[in-house]
């Protein structure tokens, strides 16, 4: 009972409270569900939602990107790997019995690769021709991370193995395919730079070869007008207008036709100095921008299903992993330490032919090439001096 004095009751102050009435909050991680065991009343079961964990999410998804990219690199390259074998099938025989054996891995060990460039395109009277259009040797140093091109003329004069008399040094490859021309180089630059590996490239399958890669870069040493040569018009009343083929000066971007196109070029209307000798340079140029490009790792990862077409045009005895360590080693050479050197001489007329006779200063080109001596230019006035730049571009101009 109260005491004396207590109500016996408790007052509660009433009146609505501002706001909204709070309401029991769910548990969005649980869910219920009624089911009856058959003897009884209904029983309440819960059930929780089950989610991964983020980062167990994140480290799948990571882990699925990486056995994506491994599948795809894999693909890539046993696509090219095909291509590489048939490449090396297309060899002529007699070839690797020539060839310098390597010292060592290619990615570690200076390596030198012959590049030979032939031009048998139809229409030009030169089906069955096989001299040597451009001779380039391409010497891999990955202790400097540098590359240098060696730029040989095809009309230097040289002794050629088993002929007795000088000759044009591109009539080797003639006369005894590519395995003579191999010793010929090999006797003109000497045992420091014997010729380990061979690419031969046709340049008249060039065309699908470059639009397969996506086209090349050029860097065209000067502005070009072309003379009138595989005009690009049906009608001869629209050829005749035409004043033929324009490349401007500075990195051109070049289709697999603007590339054989260039490569072509006999003369440049705007330069009366313009010599034959500049055509093998731009020949050279789209030798190294498509090498380049073929060397590039993106080449495994863009066309895993194209290697083996991709590859026709070149015949060589590089082994597929061998071109990954040329890739390699083209990813960590820097572009401006690039060296581009030319053997040269005087050009003179030998029974009615045009020829170079070589300089003494074709022995400090090979000392520059293998560093034991600074690089020098070409002497000024004399268009086929021999000489060496340093640069990406190797303009001679």
């Amino acid at each position: 009972m109260p005491t004396a004095g207590e109500k016996p009751y408790r007052v509660y102050r009433g009146g609505r409270t501002k706001g909204k009435v709070p309401l029991e909050r769910k548990d969005h991680r649980q869910r219920r569900s009624f089911r009856a065991d058959g003897g009884g009343p209904r029983k309440v079961v819960e059930r929780r939602h089950r989610r991964l964990p983020r980062r167990r999410t994140v480290l799948l998804a990571i882990a699925g990107l990486i056995l994506l990219f491994v599948i795809w690199a894999l693909a890539g390259y046993l696509s090219v790997s095909s291509g590489m074998h048939k490449a090396n099938a297309r060899l002529p025989q007699g070839v690797r019995s020539v060839l310098a054996p390597d010292s060592g891995l290619l990615y570690t060990t200076p390596t030198n690769i012959l590049l030979l460039g032939t031009d048998h395109a139809s229409g030009n009277g030169r089906a069955a021709d096989q001299h040597s259009d451009s001779m380039t040797l391409l010497r891999t140093e990955p202790g400097r991370h540098r590359l240098v091109y060696v730029s040989i003329p095809r009309d230097l004069l040289t002794s050629i193995p088993g002929q007795g008399v000088d000759e044009k040094i591109n009539a080797a490859m003639q006369i005894g395919g590519a395995s003579l021309a191999i010793r010929t180089v090999d006797g003109l630059l000497g045992k420091l730079l014997k010729v380990n590996h061979v690419v031969i490239v046709d340049f008249s399958q060039f065309e699908k070869l470059i639009d397969a890669i996506g086209g090349i870069t050029v860097n065209v040493p000067e502005n070009i007008l072309s003379d009138r040569f595989d005009c690009p018009y049906a009608s001869p009343a629209r050829c005749q207008q035409w004043q033929g083929w324009r490349f401007h000066k500075g990195p051109t971007h070049m289709t697999g036709h603007q590339a054989l196109i260039f490569s072509r070029i006999r003369v440049n209307r705007l330069d009366s100095s313009w010599t034959d000798f500049a055509r093998q340079h731009d020949q050279q140029l789209v030798e190294q921008a498509t090498l380049a490009k073929l060397a590039s790792p993106s080449l495994f990862f863009k066309l895993p299903f194209e290697g083996s077409s991709l590859l026709a045009p070149i015949s060589t005895d590089l082994s597929t992993w061998q071109l990954l360590q040329l890739s390699w080693v083209k990813f960590r050479s820097s572009t401006g330490n690039t060296l581009h050197c030319r053997l040269g001489g005087t050009s003179t007329t030998i029974g009615g032919e045009d020829v170079i006779e070589p300089s003494s200063d074709d022995i400090n080109v090979i000392a520059e090439v293998l560093g034991t001596s600074a690089p020098q230019p070409p002497t000024p006035g004399n268009l086929y001096a021999p000489g060496c730049l340093v640069g990406s571009s190797g303009n001679w101009k």
